[in-house]
């Protein structure tokens, strides 16, 4: 298709004035103007022939994508016969999950080597799930850039969006696992952990409680009794999928955070020999997955939590949380990303979570508000800042005030800004794991 550019729109605007003083000036010169305007119309019409023709319109996009990190999806245009013109430009119409406002304009750069014009997108993904490829949009100008070859297709690429694995990927976190006594090497972890493993002979500096004073006395000198880390121990990711975990962080829904610190420390898990399952519920149960004993089997957990969808309705704490303590059939840990916008909205959860404290060992997990935070900072410039800052005071103190009942129950709590709560979870993990308190 050849369509007039801006350019000649412009000389067809400011030739209605001559036009006009021509009329007026000489009226037997009228037909001066029409000629002109054919003359342009024939110039527009080789312009967009010079422009040359597409043989070949290419869309180079992966298969799949993890949710805030960089895409990259390219255009490839082999366009035959082309005489000078500027550079042509690229449209893309998508899922809005791919970027926010779903469409992506570009310019493509012209490839000497393969005679090829190419031109990238860069997306950032902002939800998990499928996110389609819809359209695509070419336009190139010709020599003089009084008309532009377009070139409109309708496409049917899509790109799976997984959760956020860049943590587990991380130049940290692999030095953890190396360096760590929970690290990759398969060996048994003596002098902590709750299983008694063999006796040693006392050495200054162990602990004077693991004297083992019956064998000390029958053999006449000191003995200590060394203890093996507990494996094996299931610990299950729970995720809140309603409202409140929706609703963004830094750009990204609070539960893409959840799931992409809950992977971190699930990898963490696995490596350490103990069994991991992932559990959603909004107003019902969304996911419940089988515990996974085997490293080698991750990207099943990453699978499942691909599936955890978005829900604006409030959660059903007392059915999800009933239903997960039916299914667990021995002590566990369980690790509760959730979050609140009121005390009222956290009393059920509340009484719910108090009654799997009674059997298990429970972590919840919530995210800094920095959007509060930064208001209360803020100087109140007038009656109205003033109370917003007041307001987000009130619910900072009610917050704290839910976090405190549930570590009154018996709750560990951690909450921290997004990017830190998969260290402090696994930290803390590993606390807990050392302490033999799951088993």
């Amino acid at each position: 298709m050849i369509v007039p550019s801006a350019r000649t729109a412009m000389l067809a605007a400011l030739a209605a004035p001559v036009a006009l003083v021509v009329a007026a000036v000489t009226p037997g010169a009228w037909v001066v103007v029409p000629a002109a305007g054919i003359a342009l119309l024939v110039l527009v019409l080789l312009d967009g022939l010079a422009a040359g023709r597409l043989d070949d319109l290419r869309l180079a996009a992966p298969a799949d994508a993890e949710v805030g990190e960089p895409l990259d999806v390219a255009v490839l245009a082999d366009i035959a016969g082309r005489r000078g013109g500027g550079a042509p430009q690229a449209a893309l119409q998508f899922d809005p999950r791919l970027e926010d406002g779903g469409r992506a304009d570009f310019r493509l750069a012209h490839d000497e080597a393969s005679d090829t014009w190419r031109g990238i997108a860069t997306l950032r993904p902002n939800r998990r799930g499928t996110g389609a490829i819809e359209h695509v949009w070419l336009r190139w100008s010709g020599p003089l850039g009084l008309a532009h070859r377009q070139v409109s297709r309708a496409l049917d690429d899509t790109v799976r969006i997984w959760p956020d694995l860049s943590p587990v990927r991380s130049p940290a976190l692999q030095v953890f696992l190396r360096d760590a006594q929970f690290g990759l090497i398969a060996r048994r972890i003596r002098g902590e952990g709750s299983q008694f493993e063999s006796l040693a002979e006392y050495e200054p500096g162990m602990d004077r409680r693991r004297i083992d004073w019956k064998t000390s006395a029958r053999q006449t000198r000191l003995f200590a009794r060394e203890f093996e880390s507990e494996r094996n121990n299931p610990i299950v990711f729970a995720f809140d999928c309603g409202q409140a975990m929706c609703e963004p962080v830094e750009g990204l829904p609070r539960i893409d955070r959840a799931v992409s610190a809950a992977l971190t420390a699930a990898y963490v898990a696995l490596k350490s020999g103990d069994r991991v399952s992932l559990f959603g519920f909004a107003r019902h149960v969304e996911l419940a997955t089988p515990f996974i004993t085997d490293a080698r089997a991750f990207h099943r957990l990453q699978s499942a939590a691909a599936g955890l969808d978005y829900h604006a309705e409030e959660p059903n704490f007392t059915l999800a949380l009933a239903t997960l303590a039916a299914r667990l059939q021995r002590r566990s840990m369980i690790v509760l990303f959730s979050d609140f916008s009121d005390p009222t909205s956290a009393e059920l959860m509340i009484e719910s979570v108090g009654r799997l404290v009674q059997r298990h060992v429970v972590l919840f997990v919530t995210m800094e508000d920095a959007e509060l935070d930064a208001m209360i900072a803020a100087d109140p410039a007038g009656l109205k800042q003033l109370a917003v800052s007041v307001s987000a005071e009130t619910l900072v103190r009610q917050r704290a005030l839910v976090l405190q009942r549930l570590r009154q129950l018996g709750v560990d709590v951690i909450e921290a800004p997004w990017d830190r709560i998969g260290y402090r979870l696994i930290d803390r993990y590993l606390e807990i794991k050392r302490a033999g308190a799951i088993g």
